[in-house]
């Protein structure tokens, strides 16, 4: 798709204004679509809560009917899956090429079926995106993995899969979420050493575990899976999306407002409330709430993306905008995606003075931004843009919506409940909902 093709998916902002008032956020993306995949593992129909309403749940859908699972949303944000008539192992390459999160769909298939067949991953264009961890622990529950035309392929040697002992070498989150997800219908123990400990992880064990799942250690560094027969259809909830209420607090001091997030736990979100703090802003939280108020910033912060508890790789580009506001000069470390600075150069169209050195970037701030036309090459590089067009002189064009939508629900509406100006082009086709079987859902379109 080229440029010309993609001037009607473009948000348009103008900067200058303080964001205050207060706002909600949806469900998680990143723990929904592991949850959708795993609905695959239950006999009768699941339903879900707060799922968010954004391409990347839309493509998820597409797969899942693909499979042969029939979806109805029975009201806004929530949504059935019934997977009882799923009679497909073979997941379609041009859905899972759209989203690396189909690759969720592997442990699910292999669990219950004893074989999957599935793409190598796509979606965002951030880096390398290995297999080999997902591919070590099917081996490790004693099933034949190989690489054939593009496709991952895993059989259970004995038809179903028998638990074993993985021992990570380092925390991933996709491989403990695929990990996990073949092991609960394993038969006996499946011991996981060096898991990921992200909240969206911790979401998908308790989603399990109210499926029937005998599982523990989930927030740990070690999970416990004792393999059962069969799983069963829950109603469940998805927690907030600690992303989402990450950029909006960004937002808010970067536009030296007061913000409040409601609808969010802040306890996922420490490393980043730290690190505002240590920029000036006054945070101050809630069981399921925190205030931003960014009127004292000064100087900046120095930050490492690290796996959870530490700094989220998710919104390193949004940390970036902000510093570019505040005093001095800050160093931000990327340790997670080697690809994830591709936004840099558009932020130097709107004078943000960014230098990357390897997987570090200098930023030197205090400059104002100016509004130009600009490019999001990602989900979370394009809520970076849209925060730094807040910040800007003038008026900022962004074009690529349809990455935004891939991660937040009408981001624009969001802002624009806080004062923000924000609005979709003029000229900007409609989110429709996706074809066929999916037209009740109000989905955005796949694109």
């Amino acid at each position: 798709m080229n440029v010309l093709d993609r001037l009607d998916t473009s948000l348009r902002v103008r900067g200058g204004h303080r964001l205050e008032g207060s706002v909600e956020t949806h469900g998680s993306k990143n723990a929904a679509l592991p949850i959708m995949a795993a609905a695959l593992l239950a006999r009768t129909p699941v339903t879900l809560h707060r799922v968010p309403r954004i391409t990347d749940v839309s493509v998820m859908c597409s797969l899942l009917e693909a499979l042969g699972a029939r979806l109805h949303q029975d009201a806004p944000g929530t949504l059935t899956i019934d997977p009882s008539n799923v009679d497909s192992v073979r997941a379609p390459y041009t859905l899972v090429r759209k989203l690396a999160a189909s690759f969720d769909v592997v442990g699910p298939l292999l669990g219950r079926f004893g074989r999957a067949e599935v793409p190598l991953p796509g979606g965002c264009i951030l880096g390398t995106r290995a297999t080999d961890m997902h591919e070590q622990a099917f081996r490790a529950l004693e099933a034949d993995v190989s690489n054939e035309h593009g496709y991952l392929i895993a059989t259970a040697r004995h038809g179903r899969l028998r638990g074993g002992t993985i021992d990570f070498r380092m925390p991933s989150v996709g491989a403990t979420k695929n990990a996990m997800l073949a092991a609960v219908l394993a038969e006996g123990t499946t011991r996981i050493n060096n898991v990921a400990m992200e909240p969206e992880v911790v979401d998908l064990a308790e989603f399990l575990i109210a499926m029937g799942a005998k599982l523990a250690g989930h927030g740990s560094d070690t999970i416990v899976v004792e393999g059962v027969d069969a799983l069963h259809g829950v109603e469940y909830e998805i927690i907030p999306d600690r992303i989402v209420a990450g950029t909006l607090a960004i937002a808010g001091a970067a536009t030296r407002g007061d913000v409040t997030i409601e609808r969010s736990n802040p306890e996922h979100l420490t490393a980043l409330i730290d690190a505002l703090r240590e920029c000036g802003a006054e945070v101050t939280t809630g069981k399921d709430w925190l205030r931003v108020r960014g009127g004292a910033i000064g100087g900046g912060t120095g930050i490492m993306t690290a796996p959870y508890p530490g700094f989220p790789t998710d919104l390193q580009p949004q940390m970036v905008s902000f510093l570019c506001t505040c005093n001095g000069t800050n160093v931000v470390e990327e340790t997670i995606f080697n690809a994830r600075f591709s936004y840099v150069n558009e932020l130097a169209r709107m004078g943000g003075d960014v230098r990357i050195d390897n997987n570090k970037a200098l930023v030197k701030g205090g400059a104002p931004l100016s509004g130009a036309p600009v490019e999001a090459p990602d989900i979370r590089a394009g809520a970076a843009l849209v925060l730094a067009g807040l910040t800007a002189s003038g008026e900022t064009d962004i074009i690529g919506l349809e990455y935004i939508d891939r991660g937040y629900e009408r981001l624009e509406e969001m802002l624009s409940a806080l004062g923000g100006q924000v609005q979709r082009a003029t000229g900007v086709a409609p989110l429709l909902e996706p074809s066929g079987a999916f037209e009740t859902l109000a989905y955005p379109k796949v694109v």
